[in-house]
């Protein structure tokens, strides 16, 4: 019997035809999706527009291979599988530029042109190997990609001289504010009518853009915390103060109306009147300090702002008391800090320094500004810089006391308002639970959760909306977790995944999920509702990108607990899951992959997988393209499936060419458990193609 199947596991030309019409239209596919991309980025447009040339003309070549009806050279394979690689990176590639920071993409320039170059000579490469003559194409085609290779061919790294003239200006707006002790020379004031025009170049033209790009920069930041070390961080961080100081003056009057307008609308506002029911923030002021400006710890003018691990900007004199004190965390989120090392924000120290010259504030004395009470009333107004004001509050006691009055009189307007009162003070309770631990155990002392869970079955959508959110919230805190189960809030957080009134309310009923199944016995209770698991898989198939992403992580916490995986599994997870792995767009792989993962540990999760026939080529490729994480979790799958699908399965790996030299990549540059997990695939695999020669 082994010695009919011994030249099937042999017969690696013949296979090569097998996946060549599913890699022509990925291909198709890929380059149609870069060719219509229309949203370019201010930084790189020049690269970006140059790349999407070229590849619109590669996508001519292969549209036309797909339509041809003559036989495909196998010698073809190899460089069409590396063009995919490489138009697959200059996809990921552009929507890094699209969606990370402007500025950040402009002080890095040269570093993101040479990472276009990189593909554009992988791209000549892959162009070295084409048997252009042995593919039926047109004349025209066939001009155009031989073109096309020699431009690849003498391409060099590309850097728009604009874009090179506007990083020099901001590093010289950066640099000019910085004092230099050693020459006596006096500190320069920043040029805002120069920042406003780099900001304009790299379009930054309204308040919103401005804070996207502040939550650019802070996301880069984070990412950066583990491998920039702490003068990339640092240098993010001054850009942060620039842009925050910058959007503050540029759209000052504009901020200013506003606050005047909102601030009469505030139901934080009512708890911070005078007697005579006139409010603290009046016009006898004569400036207030900026927000940016200011110390979250002590709520005044900064004086030598400096940046923690955190990422985070404080005052020196009140962080050194923070830390001195025996505190290893940040005051504003919380996080445990991996070192005390201080780093001046010069940046932030010029504009400070600027802003008390224009205000005519002695830098050595307090300034007489709006005092602190003013400041949180005016800052709970607003809406994107509610978190802010909360963060204000966590950092003293005395802001404890406003935080714990605060939360009771909002729950009692949730208990006795009318809905419009109700709707307001969900959603306060939402923001005010948003940032710092203490605030989420201030809040339930104060009686909200169970309040909170008798809205999420009102039939006002905002309503639902900020109780599940505000739930969400607390539940990060552990001790509240136990608490709101013990209100009963799982079958009201379920009705509203199954059935909110709107997909925010689902999506963040997911995420709540995904919070309180942290805990073991939360995994058990929740698991067995029978309506939880199922209305997970639905969000999974009909929620947006975040929804899709919640209900995945939410469904792997449960399927932890080995009870739940079968049950997963029945609501149709697994289909749903691999479709996922398969659309770019949906942008969840790696979460898709984890609970492919954990299903595989349980019968039914395996047989449904295996029966898929397009798992084994799928995950083939994840080896290959995939993130770390992607490709050990794929390598985890494959073993198991290997395993318990015996013969067949490991057949169909060592026909696909690809397979080993993947797993043997896995084995040299993976994880310890993706190499451990890769090694002994490839141990299964030879000892299934010696047992069947030797049959």
């Amino acid at each position: 019997m082994n010695a009919t199947k011994a030249p099937i596991l042999m017969a690696s030309p013949s296979s090569g035809f097998l996946p060549t019409g599913s890699l022509i239209e990925s291909l198709v596919h890929i380059s149609n999706q870069v060719s219509t991309m229309n949203k370019l980025p201010f930084v790189q447009s020049r690269n970006i527009s140059t790349m999407i040339r070229r590849i619109k003309l590669l996508s001519s070549l292969f549209e036309e291979i797909r339509d041809t009806k003559s036989p495909f050279p196998p010698s073809s394979i190899l460089c069409l599988t590396e063009l995919f690689s490489v138009i697959r990176r200059v996809k990921l590639l552009i929507q890094e530029c699209n969606e990370g920071s402007s500025l950040w993409n402009l002080v890095q320039m040269e570093l993101v042109s040479k990472q276009f170059h990189v593909l554009v000579k992988e791209m000549a490469k892959a162009l070295d190997i084409l048997p252009l003559s042995l593919l039926d194409v047109t004349s025209d085609v066939r001009e155009q990609v031989e073109l096309l290779h020699k431009q690849t061919k003498r391409a060099s790294v590309v850097v728009d001289p604009l874009e090179c003239q506007r990083r020099e200006e901001l590093l010289q707006v950066m640099t000019s504010n910085s004092s230099d002790k050693t020459a006596g020379k006096k500190r320069g004031i920043v040029d805002c009518k120069k920042v406003e025009e780099i900001m304009c170049d790299i379009g930054l033209t309204s308040p919103a853009d401005f804070e996207e790009e502040i939550s650019r920069l802070e996301a880069e930041a984070q990412k950066q915390a583990g491998t920039g070390g702490l003068i990339v961080i640092s240098n993010i961080n001054n850009l942060v103060s620039l842009v925050s100081y910058s959007k503050s003056i540029i759209f000052r009057d504009e901020q200013i109306e506003k606050d005047q307008q909102q601030l009469e609308h505030s139901s934080l506002a009512l708890l911070f009147q005078n007697p005579d029911n006139s409010s603290l923030t009046s016009q006898s002021t004569t400036f207030t300090i900026p927000d940016e400006l200011r110390c979250p710890i002590s709520l005044d003018l900064m004086r030598d702002p400096v940046i923690v691990a955190s990422g985070h900007t404080y005052d020196r004199n009140s962080i050194s008391q923070w830390i001195n004190s025996g505190h290893h965390s940040c005051p504003k989120s919380g996080q445990k800090l991996i070192h005390m090392a201080l780093i001046p924000n010069y940046a932030l120290k010029s504009l400070i320094h600027q802003w008390c010259q224009e205000n005519n504030i002695p830098l050595n004395e307090p300034s007489s500004s709006t005092s602190s009470s003013d400041q949180l009333e005016r800052n709970s107004s607003k809406r994107k810089q509610s978190e802010k004001a909360i963060d204000h509050i966590s950092a003293t006691k005395s802001a404890s006391d406003a935080v714990r009055m605060t939360a009771e009189f909002l729950v009692g307007k949730i208990a006795t308002g009318s809905p419009e009162v109700q709707r307001q003070a969900a959603y306060e309770l939402r923001l005010l639970a948003k940032t710092g631990m203490d605030n989420r155990r201030i809040i339930a002392e104060a009686g909200a959760i169970p309040f909170l869970v008798t809205l999420l079955s009102t039939h006002d959508p905002r309503i639902q909306e900020n109780a599940v959110t505000a739930l969400l919230n607390l539940s990060i805190f552990d001790n509240n977790k136990v608490l709101i189960m013990a209100a009963g809030a799982i079958d009201n957080v379920i009705e509203v995944l199954q059935s909110g009134k709107t997909m925010e309310a689902r999506e963040n009923a997911a995420a709540a999920i995904f919070s309180l199944s942290m805990i073991d016995d939360c995994k058990v209770a929740i698991g067995a509702r029978p309506r939880a698991i199922p209305a997970l898989v639905g969000l999974l198939k009909e929620g947006t990108t975040v929804g899709k992403r919640d209900a995945a992580t939410a469904l792997f916490n449960l399927a932890v607990y080995n009870a739940n995986k079968a049950s997963v599994v029945v609501a149709g997870a697994v289909p749903l899951l691999i479709e996922l792995l398969m659309d770019d767009k949906a942008g969840i792989t790696d979460d898709a992959l984890a609970v492919l993962a954990l299903l595989s540990g349980c019968i039914e999760g395996l047989e449904e997988i295996r029966e898929n026939r397009v798992v084994v080529p799928l995950l083939i490729d994840l080896l290959r393209f995939g993130s770390p994480k992607g490709r050990e979790n794929s390598v985890t799958l494959l073993l198991g499936l290997c395993r318990n699908g015996g013969e067949e399965l490991a057949r169909r790996l060592l026909i696909h060419p690809h397979s080993i030299p993947s797993l043997q990549c896995l084995v040299s540059d993976g994880s310890l458990k993706a190499r451990r997990k890769a090694d002994a695939l490839l141990r299964l695999l030879n000892r299934y193609c010696s047992q069947s020669h030797l049959g």
